[in-house]
């Protein structure tokens, strides 16, 4: 079988992989692209180390294949791109991975919707891209209300405030995805949800997933002159602090992922409702509350709007995307699933 991939290495080059296989073992390998690599048997080292693994060879197997080839040539210089790039993009051919390039997309700005169905929509369009009804989504959220949107395996109790949430009126919606809780009032953060199948993020270590998804994000946030990169496993940062985090949700099929970045939040009031906030910045203490999830409006001078704008335009620069829309049945069937389950206490107590 013959197999093909490519990945452009952030901040460095593209590298392309052809492979083919007789079922078990590889039986050739052309690793290729715009990289520069001294000395110039290297490159056929590379090439030649990969000739005899298993097809089911990991991606840090197939690393230490190359670095082991490598080795006897001394010093190597790869520039633009390491042995681990050569060895994700051959792991993603041999599973017949797909780009985010190799789709056409949905890209949506939703109208303004309460919080608890922003959340059950996630639920409803993974599940509706995984059963193959609806091509991949990127879409951003859109809300007025005043909500803490907390993780799927999160204790209410030990990380939410009641007194908080009683005086500032606060709705409390579980998500499905894991990760920790978001105070979100109307315009202080820019949240959006890929729903993507999964075949997408094949060959990609959970960790390496989150970047990879996120990439186009850091381009857009750089257009607007936030020097921003990725902080293993789910957080955008920037010289000026933490911005926000990802979080993702797997099921047979599809993955979603989706993303929370602060634009203007109130660090007392959040304080006020969070617990898990007093504890993650104790060490710091509380007047550092504004500075560890730094408001985007200070970093860019810019209206919400526009930061969710130039994000949609780099997104759409990148990948084969038209601009779409919620259908009626859409909004149905995700106020349908706040009734049945994101709005009962079964959901929201479930880890009391």
């Amino acid at each position: 079988m013959k197999h093909h991939f490519e990945v452009k290495v952030a901040g460095g080059k593209l590298v392309v992989a052809d492979i083919d296989d007789d079922g078990a073992h590889i039986t050739d390998a052309r690793i290729s692209g715009d990289f520069f690599l001294e000395p110039e048997e290297a490159f056929d080292a590379i090439n030649s180390a990969l000739i005899g693994a298993p097809v089911g060879a990991s991606t840090d197997e197939l690393q230490k294949f190359i670095d082991d080839a490598l080795a006897p040539l001394g010093p190597v210089y790869l520039h633009g791109f390491s042995t681990r790039d050569v060895a994700v993009v051959a792991r993603r051919a041999l599973l017949d991975a797909k780009d985010l390039t190799d789709y056409d997309w949905t890209v949506i700005h939703c109208p303004v919707l309460p919080t608890p169905v922003n959340v059950a929509l996630d639920q409803y369009l993974l599940e509706e891209v995984a059963a193959g009804r609806k091509g991949p989504i990127l879409r951003f959220w859109e809300w007025d209300d005043k909500a803490v949107v907390f993780g799927s395996y999160q204790s209410f109790q030990n990380e939410l405030d009641p007194e908080g949430i009683k005086k500032h009126d606060i709705v409390p919606v579980r998500r499905i995805s894991g990760g920790g809780a978001m105070f979100m009032e109307g315009g202080n953060c820019v949240t959006y949800s890929m729903y993507l199948p999964e075949d997408i993020v094949a060959g990609l270590s959970y960790v390496d997933s989150y970047q990879y998804l996120d990439t186009w994000v850091l381009a857009g946030l750089q257009s607007l002159g936030v020097n921003a990169w990725y902080v293993p496993i789910n957080d955008i940062t920037s010289d000026g602090g933490k911005i926000g985090g990802a979080a993702q949700k797997r099921i047979p099929g599809a993955v979603l992922h989706h993303t929370t970045m602060s634009y203007d939040i109130n660090a007392d009031k959040m304080l006020e409702v969070l617990r898990v906030g007093k504890v993650k910045l104790s060490s710091k203490g509380v007047q550092s509350a504004a500075k560890r999830v730094d408001p985007l409006r200070r970093q860019t001078g810019v209206e919400r709007s526009e930061v969710i704008d130039t994000l949609i335009s780099t997104f759409m620069a990148r990948y084969p995307s038209q601009v779409g829309s919620l259908s009626d049945e859409d909004l149905a069937a995700a106020e349908k699933l706040v009734e049945e389950k994101f709005s009962t206490d079964e959901w929201t107590y479930r880890v009391p």
